[in-house]
């Protein structure tokens, strides 16, 4: 995980990189996703940018998802869980 969208009280969906290097947002965090990964988001001044051009907010540390991502064009990832 390297940054979330919305609050870093409410996050809404994250921005995670994937293991072939690209940086993508996820789909809507549920609201019980959302609850356990915000305390332990350290946001970073400024925004950043994913591959396709979406806007987040870095954040340090070491927080890792799991996630499930789709193989398509569009592909579509999702948070499954927090690590």
């Amino acid at each position: 995980m390297v940054g979330f969208t919305g609050t870093a009280r409410h996050p809404r969906a994250l921005a995670v990189q994937l293991p072939d290097g690209r940086l993508a947002l996820s789909q809507r965090l549920t609201t019980a996703l959302s609850s356990v990964i915000a305390p332990r988001l350290v946001p970073q001044p400024g925004r950043a940018f994913t591959n396709a051009g979406g806007s987040y907010t870095p954040a340090r540390g070491d927080t890792v998802v799991e996630v499930v991502a789709g193989t398509t064009r569009h592909a579509v990832v999702t948070v499954a869980r927090l690590r």
